[in-house]
C-alpha cells in the first residue's frame, strides 16, 4: 500500500466510530466471540475461525450476511488470534458444531499451534510463550525471549537460516493436518472448509511464505483434510476488493495498520455469496442429526 493511501486511512481514524462486537461466550469456553449471541438449538449454522470470521473492523462479517441470506441462524465462533488449539481444547464448542446443520471452518494458519518446537498461548494462539529444547538446538544463536508473536519469531528464524526453518515447517504442517482431521472427525454433519485469503493455496513445490495467511498451509494439506469428506470452498481476494473495502472499515486511532491487514467488507460480501450458493443445497436436504460419538 502506498504512502498516500496510508495517510488517507490515518486521517479517517479521526471520524471512526466505535464498533460494538457484542462479545459473548458459548458453552463452557472462556473465549470471546462476536455477538449477538445465538442459541445452539433447532436448525443453525456454525462458523468456526479466527480474526477474519470474527470480523474485526467490519460491521457485518460473512456469518451475519450468510444468516440474512439463508434465513438460518449462524453462530459466529470466530475468535480473534485463535488457531486450531483454541477449539480442540474446548469440547463444548465442538458440541455446538456437532449439533448444527452444517459447519463452516475457516482455514487457519499452521503456525498458531503448540508443537514439539514451541508453545503458544492456549487462548490467543498467535502469542508465543516459549521455545522447546529442539528449537533451541536448531537455532542456538537466537534469543527466543525477545519474541511476543509466533509470526515474528518465525520471520526472524527465516532471516537467520531459512534452510533450518524447513524442519520447523514440516513439523507444523504435519501437526496441522492431524488436528484438522481430528476437528472435522468430531463433527458428524457436513463440513465446509473456507479458504479466504489474498492468494490461492500453494502447491507443495511453491512452498509459500511466512507473509500471507493462512501461514504454511498448502494444497496437499487441504487435500488430506478433504479426504475426511469435508468440502473445500476457495475465495481468493483481489487487491482491488481489499482496497475498495478499506473506507468502510471501522477502527480506532491506532488501528489503521491492523485494519490494512484484513481482507475487508467487500471480500466478506463475496464470501457470503459463495457460501450461500454452497450451503443452500445442504440445508434443503433432510436434517442430519447424530452425536459425534456415533
Amino acid at each position: 500500500m502506498n504512502v498516500a493511501t496510508r495517510m488517507q486511512l490515518t486521517m479517517q481514524t479521526a471520524r471512526a466510530r466505535a464498533l460494538d462486537y457484542a462479545p459473548c461466550q458459548y458453552g463452557t469456553s472462556r473465549l470471546l466471540f462476536r455477538g449477538p449471541q445465538r442459541k445452539a438449538a433447532g436448525d443453525y449454522i456454525t462458523c468456526i475461525g479466527n480474526t477474519e470470521t470474527f470480523g474485526r473492523f467490519i460491521s457485518e462479517p460473512y456469518p451475519e450476511l450468510l444468516e440474512r441470506s439463508l434465513g438460518t441462524p449462524c453462530i459466529n465462533l470466530g475468535c480473534r488470534d485463535a488457531g486450531l488449539d483454541a477449539f480442540l481444547a474446548n469440547p463444548s464448542l465442538i458440541d455446538i458444531a456437532a449439533g448444527s446443520r452444517v459447519t463452516v471452518i475457516q482455514v487457519m494458519g499452521a503456525i498458531s499451534m503448540s508443537n514439539r518446537f514451541y508453545t503458544v498461548d492456549p487462548r490467543r494462539n498467535d502469542y508465543f510463550i516459549r521455545a522447546g529444547r529442539k528449537l533451541k538446538d536448531i537455532y542456538p544463536e537466537v534469543d527466543f525471549r525477545e519474541f511476543e508473536r509466533t509470526e515474528h519469531m518465525l520471520t526472524a528464524l527465516a532471516r537467520t537460516c531459512p534452510k533450518r526453518l524447513q524442519l520447523v515447517r514440516r513439523e507444523l504442517q504435519t501437526a496441522w493436518v492431524a488436528r484438522m482431521r481430528a476437528l472435522v472427525g468430531q463433527i458428524p454433519g457436513p463440513v465446509v472448509l473456507l479458504w479466504m485469503s489474498d492468494h490461492a493455496p500453494y502447491s507443495r513445490q511453491d512452498g509459500g511464505t511466512i507473509c500471507h495467511e493462512p501461514l504454511f498451509v498448502d494444497r496437499a494439506m487441504l487435500n488430506a483434510v478433504c479426504e475426511t469428506g469435508a468440502q473445500l470452498i476457495e475465495v481468493v481476494a483481489t487487491q482491488a476488493e481489499i482496497d475498495a473495502g478499506l473506507p468502510d472499515m471501522i477502527y480506532g486511532q491506532f488501528e489503521a495498520e491492523a485494519a490494512c491487514e484484513m481482507l475487508g467488507p467487500v471480500v466478506h460480501r463475496r464470501v457470503a455469496r459463495v457460501l450461500c450458493d454452497a450451503l443452500l443445497p445442504i440445508l434443503m436436504e433432510p436434517a442430519f442429526k447424530r452425536t459425534a460419538a456415533e
